[in-house]
């Protein structure tokens, strides 16, 4: 399992050190593969650089070597590469490279920003398709050939476009050991078509707040247990998309209500993204529930 964890802040707003710290370890404890931190659960684009820096230290200092640790990196190029050299000085295992802000570029931009970013580091990097990035299959294999492009994480859900990129990737050289990953919000919905791709990695925002459910899902969807997994989309993850859905930005704030749910206060969120209504809370907290009670049975 892949742990975005959420940036927990204090009273005052500032980053609440201790608390990521708690949660990142609280991850690592319940089986966690991998930490991003800083990434698009834990609000990157509302953090400043030396808070992304700060966290990626904590997280490394917290897992201690038990688990590779993943940070954030992107928008203006100068930015982008400020926050590699970072993430790199404050330990980091692997960059995940976001899109550049605001502007849609051509295929041949995309490629020259990754090469100015990755210019500055020597971390291995996974570039992040979403948004204003949106790869052909063409402009993917150059990337998958750059030095230290090692993945490719796909936020869009064209899942025709993606195994074509997929498939064009894996024909050449070394493209067998090149990762691909399902980074869509609630990734358990689409992880079944993904995999019938070739997409087997997929990120969890529920294993952020409810790792007992995010472990079942992806152990019932590993092994074939198709009742399990038909279970769990139907009667957990689908009323939480639509609950998701409701609000813009739901896909982060509903996160950090979870984690405080299940009792580690991580606070708010900052703007431009709200906070859940205590009726949307309500919802959040019955479906945690009866999610539990499924996995308990």
């Amino acid at each position: 399992m892949l742990f975005f964890p959420v940036t927990p802040f204090a009273a005052d707003g500032s980053l609440d050190e201790e608390r990521l710290a708690q949660h990142i370890d609280n991850g690592v404890a319940a089986g966690a593969g991998g930490v991003f931190v800083a990434c698009g659960t834990g609000e990157f684009h509302a953090l400043t650089s030396q808070e992304i820096e700060r966290a990626t230290r904590i997280a490394v200092e917290t897992t201690a070597g038990r688990v590779p640790v993943l940070a954030a990196a992107g928008g203006p190029t100068p930015v982008a590469r400020d926050q590699a050299v970072r993430v790199e000085r404050a330990g980091a295992d692997g960059i995940l490279l976001l899109p550049p802000y605001l502007v849609t570029a051509p295929q041949e931009g995309l490629v020259r920003y990754v090469e100015d970013v990755t210019a500055a580091t020597e971390l291995p990097v996974v570039f992040y398709q979403r948004g204003t990035a949106r790869l052909t299959e063409a402009t993917a294999a150059r990337l998958a050939a750059l030095p230290n492009v090692v993945g490719l994480k796909d936020g869009l859900g064209d899942v025709e476009r993606m195994h074509r990129i997929v498939r064009a990737v894996r024909a050449v050289p070394g493209g067998q050991d090149f990762q691909f990953f399902n980074g869509l919000p609630t990734a358990e919905m689409t992880a079944p078509a993904y995999r019938g791709i070739g997409v087997g990695l997929y990120s969890s925002a529920v294993f952020a707040f409810a790792p007992e459910i995010a472990q079942a899902f992806h152990r019932a969807l590993t092994d074939g247990d198709e009742a399990l997994v038909n279970t769990l989309l139907d009667e957990f993850y689908a009323p939480l998309v639509t609950l998701r859905d409701e609000v813009p930005g739901y896909a982060v704030a509903l996160v950090k209500a979870g984690v405080t749910l299940r009792g580690l206060d991580v606070g708010g969120v900052r703007a431009p993204l709200i906070d859940p209504t205590p009726e949307h809370v309500a919802r959040l907290a019955k479906l945690i529930d009866h999610g539990l009670e499924v996995v308990a049975a």
